[in-house]
């Protein structure tokens, strides 16, 4: 079980923008620039217009949940561990030697790092940046105030009303592509959002990329189940946005777990060196299971979390200065009878935010949180669970949230319809995070002065002007009559999302790309597929 699935092993702002040379700017077709009028309104209301959201700057405090006494004392406690227990680099001379010359004690391939060293490197780091989309306008601010919805990562089996539970297809693949790019509150395209079974474990992601850059111009992430991988992520990445632009600026971020307890493998550690040494951003995840990966103390998960992270993240400042990193947190609890893991649980709400907390000390990303659920299928558990993971996410201070929406059976299986409802609940994070608006308008004396005592508000000259944007509208929630609902099917929210994902896909025009650029990408793909045999393992 990992955070990314089988993507993983066991999971300053640039001011430079893409020239038209660089095919970033390549345009979003018709339905991407979104329409006028009635049309347009219709489109969004029903969820198949590319209305896009920008993505959200919070305008509401966050919540701190220790103080400053235990932020320190855990900090302490992580730089114990990281200075008498220590962290394995397994299978990677390479990230050895570098803490050798950094002056950290490497005995085999075991690192302890003197008290201070990884927060030293990691100033180096910037605070927040850009991933930029080759679309401009789908460019997304990571860090700060800011708040990225990225979709489900990892599930090897897609599920839906009418087909049930099955092994994930290329063809699901770039339906959850496609979905993503039409959901507005959805900022950014994602990685692996199901692992397509059917083409072979060396070369589905060079089909995975190619589907992210072709049917979205939102941002996306490279592969990591292999050096080699990362490396075909970046050429690839390169076809779209030019050489000396990849080098100078982040165009993908990426998933690195730990293998926790304490340890980082071969595989994340050369996926996370090649992404660094070309500049892009680097998403280091404890992945951990408290009971299992972890202690099942709140405090003990976060320290050995941020223990973890530390020495990931310092990892990328040795490689290259300066490149983009983002501190993960995946935390989740166990069952103490099964041993299978748990969601929604205040445990890892916890955990959550005191590594929000930390992670703003430290002065970088951070990275957590989703619609998280363990239900098999998109019920009130899956709702209730979703709702206590995605509520942390938006009050604690997550800069990019993965498994934002469509996550299902605990990290298993990617739900068309649940896709759609957890971006309905995204939407409404979207409204609450811009918290209030206090211009004339908001404040509404002269709609109060109009209706006086007594009388409704339903008529006066500032609902008529306002009822259109005045309250966030769902795309799934029936809010009619009992009997309007009766006569029109009596449909639950499983079933209006099993339409509502139907008709956005129905609907669905892929943006614009440069022809050149596409043949491109199909050449270097036909190329590198030519070069090997298929492995399925």
């Amino acid at each position: 079980m990992s955070d990314a699935g089988p993507e993983a092993s066991p999971e300053a702002e640039p001011d430079a923008k893409p020239d038209a040379d660089s095919g970033a700017g390549a345009g979003r077709g018709r339905r991407g620039r979104g329409g006028g009028g009635a049309d347009a309104r219709r489109a969004a209301r029903r969820g198949g217009g590319m209305t896009a959201l920008r993505y959200i700057t919070r305008k509401i405090p966050v919540y701190e949940v220790l103080n400053e006494e235990g932020l320190e004392l855990i900090e302490r406690n992580a730089d114990t561990i990281l200075e008498e227990i220590g962290i394995e680099f397994r299978d990677d001379p390479e990230a050895l030697a570098l803490w050798r010359d950094a002056g950290a004690d490497v005995k085999g391939e075991r690192v302890r790092f003197p008290r201070g060293l990884c927060r030293k490197l990691i100033e180096t780091a910037p605070r927040e940046f850009t991933q930029h989309a080759r679309n401009p306008e789908r460019n997304v601010q990571i860090g700060g105030d800011n708040l990225v919805f990225a979709p489900v990562y990892g599930p090897p089996f897609v599920t839906d009303l009418d087909r049930g539970r099955r092994y994930a297809t290329i063809e699901d693949f770039r339906n959850f592509v496609k979905l993503t790019y039409s959901l507005p509150a959805l900022h950014h395209s994602g990685g692996t959002v199901c692992e397509p079974v059917d083409i072979a474990v060396n070369k589905r992601h060079l089909d995975m990329v190619y589907s992210h850059i072709r049917y979205s111009d939102k941002p996306f992430m490279g592969s990591v189940t292999a050096p080699e991988r990362a490396e075909d992520s970046v050429a690839m990445a390169k076809l779209v946005f030019g050489d000396d632009f990849v080098e100078n600026n982040a165009v993908t971020i990426n998933l690195i777990n730990a293998n926790s307890p304490m340890t980082f493998d071969g595989t994340m550690l050369g996926a996370l060196k090649v992404y660094a040494r070309h500049n892009q951003a680097c998403i280091v995840t404890p992945f951990i299971l408290a009971g299992a990966m972890s202690p099942v103390t709140p405090a003990g998960a976060l320290t050995q979390t941020l223990a973890e992270a530390l020495a990931g993240m310092a990892l990328t400042q040795l490689v290259r200065p300066g490149a983009p990193v983002v501190f993960g947190s995946f935390a989740s609890s166990i069952s103490m009878q099964s041993g299978a893991p748990t969601f929604g649980t205040p445990e890892p709400a916890l955990v959550l935010y005191g590594a929000a907390a930390l992670a703003r000390r430290l002065g970088v990303p951070f990275r957590s949180g989703g619609s998280l659920c363990a239900s098999k299928v998109p019920d009130a558990q899956a709702a209730y669970e979703s709702a206590q993971t995605l509520l942390p996410t938006v009050l604690g201070g997550v800069n990019f949230t993965l498994h934002a929406a469509g996550w299902l059976e605990g990290g298993l299986a990617s739900s068309y319809e649940k896709l759609v409802m957890d971006a309905d609940q995204l939407g409404m994070m979207q409204t609450m995070c811009a918290g209030y608006d206090l211009s004339e308008n908001g404040q509404a004396l002269d709609a109060i002065r109009e209706v006086g005592p007594g009388s409704h508000f339903l008529g006066c000259a500032h609902t008529q002007a306002n009822f259109e944007t005045a309250f966030f509208r769902s795309n799934i929630a029936d809010n009619n009559s009992f009997e309007q609902w009766e006569a029109e099917g009596g449909q639950d929210t499983y079933r209006r999302a099993n339409t509502l994902w139907k008709r956005i896909l129905a609907d669905y025009e892929a943006p614009a790309l440069d022809p050149a650029i596409d043949e491109a990408l199909q050449a270097f793909i036909r190329e590198k597929k030519d070069s090997m045999p298929d492995a399925f393992a």
